[in-house]
């Protein structure tokens, strides 16, 4: 399921870990493929050290979530994922601060500059945008690279890494798999709110560069009935020179609407984002087979049940980044020396391989993201196009 953020999610997640408790990176030359070098953690029984008690030595990374306030549920999943990763990697030279910022700007302002006062050479999280960009600032000014969780865009900046799942990511890989298989022509009905703004752009975008074309666009106002079905049947009228019709959100719903507007949804499918990761959506009839880009669920799956087993319940769909990132950081620390959080080691041309499968940082601050193409059907989805294994391999 996914979780609304600032956008409309940070991030359905998934492809499973090469070994059980490893991460992929790919620093400093990789040889001639560009596929990632697997880091593995030491082999043995899992030993789950006191957070305080680390080496004297160790790097400092610091893990900023919302514990109190409204997101405090999500914040503390996430910092449990996070722990679970540096036990997971067993003996690492890693030691996590963990600061909560409340769920605001202020608060994640004042905890970056606490955890770098305390010696952080990397900060991971905030959540929230409005965090990213305080504690982003107080970063730069010091120094220190951060990974954030937010979907945000505008808050990627050299230094500040999103590790979330980007919109435009999805849309990019939807529209290009579509034309890939023959389907040029496009509609789309998107809602008119902030996560339409960014899939609009993405999909103008993605259509442009694949040589395909924009039959006909509509928006809508989330929740105004009247409005969406107004857009429907206006696209309804031009989806016979349709191949593919994009709805990232509100699937079940306008699907249902298209249908009973006369539009063959066998012939122009329906195509979305990582959105449709959503129990409501993918049991839908109305949304049976339409496709959307996302990533495969085998890590997540793994993931969710290792974190049961410690936890005694289920994590937020987003604790896969904040485990991500402390992996991360604990595995550059243990091979690359002082070099470990430079940006020439964290923008690694060839990426790194985590819980939801590979990704590689931008030297712009944004990421990219090896996603799967899936079939909506009875009971869930199915992969119909897989996730790449590595960019070079998927020509990126």
């Amino acid at each position: 399921m996914s979780v609304a953020l600032s956008l409309k999610r940070l991030s359905p997640i998934a492809a499973i870990l090469a070994t059980a408790f490893a991460l992929s990176a790919c620093i400093g030359g990789g040889g001639g493929s560009g596929r990632p070098e697997t880091l593995s953690a030491p082999s043995g029984s899992v030993t789950s050290e006191p957070l305080g008690q680390l080496a004297p030595g160790a790097a400092k990374a610091a893990l900023i979530l919302p514990l109190t306030g409204n997101a405090a549920t999500a914040g503390l999943s996430m910092k449990n994922a996070g722990e679970m990763a540096l036990a997971e990697f067993n003996n690492p030279q890693l030691q996590l601060i963990v600061k909560d910022d409340g769920g605001t700007p202020q608060g994640a302002a004042a905890a970056t500059q606490q955890a770098i006062a305390e010696g952080a050479e990397i900060i991971l999280g905030p959540l929230f945008a409005q965090g990213a960009a305080s504690a982003g600032q107080v970063a730069r000014q010091a120094n220190i690279p951060m990974l954030s969780f937010s979907t945000d865009a505008s808050v990627a900046k050299p230094g500040v890494y999103l590790l979330s799942f980007l919109p435009s990511t999805d849309v990019d890989r939807i529209i290009s798999h579509s034309v890939k298989n023959g389907r040029r022509s496009f509609a789309a009905i998107l809602p008119e709110d902030a996560y339409g703004s960014v899939v609009e752009g993405a999909f103008q975008e993605a259509v442009s560069k694949n040589n395909g074309r924009v039959v006909a666009l509509e928006r809508y106002a989330p929740g105004d009935q009247a409005q969406m079905q107004a857009s429907v049947q206006r696209v309804a009228q031009a989806a016979r020179g349709a191949d593919a019709i994009f709805v990232p959100d509100d699937a079940p719903v306008i699907a249902q609407a298209l249908s009973a507007a006369g539009v063959d949804l066998r012939r122009a499918i329906l195509i979305g984002t990582g959105v449709w990761d959503d129990p409501q959506v993918l049991n839908a009839p109305t949304v049976a087979g339409g496709l959307y880009a996302g990533p495969d669920s085998a890590g997540w799956m793994a993931f969710a049940q290792r974190y049961r087993q410690r936890y005694g319940s289920d994590p937020v769909r987003t604790a896969t980044l904040a485990y991500d990132a402390v992996l991360l950081a604990a595995a550059l620390t243990q091979t690359q020396g002082t070099s470990r959080f430079q940006s020439g080691t964290l923008t690694s041309p060839a990426g790194f391989q985590g819980i939801d499968g590979i990704f590689r940082l931008k030297s712009n601050g944004l990421n990219e993201r090896g996603l799967a193409v899936l079939k909506v059907q009875p009971g869930g989805s199915q992969i119909v196009a897989p996730a790449p294994k590595s960019f070079a391999a998927a020509g990126l």
